[in-house]
């Protein structure tokens, strides 16, 4: 597997929970993710086809088909390891079904984190699936953690902001490195990026995926660590990251240099 570094961000192709040990502790600002979800076998049992609706069913993929007890345990192994790394104080989003959000609120007080709120992002044009049979699926929900703290960075400029936020789907401008399935846009990321960390704090995306919170982080002049375990995905990420890099610096390949 390879990995990449240069002055704005870190990059590896790696399990996350293997990942997560050799990052210092209190070194991190912020931890935007989007963890699997732990519904392939739900929707399985469901009898739900939704290969035939979109290509790349996470379902099918083989990385969000454990059951439940494991990723239960694996869940728990993230957040030991969050709170480690976290800095008191730091914030977490984490990206989650809703009918999952209880499970991690009690896994995520066990290691120190303070439950904030669960919010909602609202997508303004989804997929119009079976419209004509039940509601459009045009919701996931994000949670809002602090550590160890019940107070942490929030830039609100004095202004109400709503635990709602509604973008339009991941447009293609942002898919031209290649697809991810759940893929989240870079407005979406943004809104937290802003609110929740300042320039030159360092965010933590362990589960990466197509690299979105990396690019909102070096758009925003924020440091970047990300890690994803899919060969294709990584490199998807590498790229979208590299081309919003605002740095000349060069990318350098850690397996041929004694960058760590």
């Amino acid at each position: 597997m390879t990995n990449f570094i240069d002055e704005n961000f870190k990059l590896y192709n790696s399990d996350c929970l293997k990942q997560l040990t050799d990052i210092d502790d209190n070194s991190i600002d912020l931890i935007i993710t989007d963890p699997p979800y732990n519904l392939a076998q739900f929707m399985k049992g469901r009898q739900t086809n939704l290969k035939k609706m979109r290509s790349n069913f996470f379902g099918d993929a083989g990385w969000d088909d454990d059951d439940y007890d494991v990723w239960i345990k694996h869940m728990d192994e993230f957040f030991k390891h969050a709170n480690r790394v976290l800095k008191k104080k730091g914030s977490l989003i984490l990206f989650m079904s809703i009918i999952k959000v209880e499970s991690l609120i009690k896994l995520a007080e066990k290691h120190k984190f303070y439950y904030k709120t669960t919010g909602i992002w609202h997508k303004t044009n989804p997929m119009p699936r079976n419209m004509n049979l039940h509601f459009i699926n045009s919701t996931e929900a994000w949670i809002y953690f602090v550590n160890d703290s019940k107070t942490g960075t929030f830039n609100n400029d004095g202004k109400a902001i709503h635990d709602f936020v509604e973008t339009s789907l991941t447009p293609s401008n942002e898919k031209k490195f290649g697809k991810h399935p759940t893929q989240k846009p870079v407005t979406l990321i943004n809104h937290f990026v802003k609110i929740l960390s300042n320039e030159n704090d360092t965010i933590l995306d362990c589960f990466m995926g197509s690299g979105s919170t990396g690019v909102s982080a070096v758009e925003l002049r924020r440091k970047f660590i990300g890690i994803e375990f899919n060969s294709e995905y990584f490199d998807i990420a590498k790229n979208r990251i590299q081309d919003a890099n605002p740095s000349d610096v060069t990318l350098f390949d850690m397996e041929t240099t004694n960058y760590v």
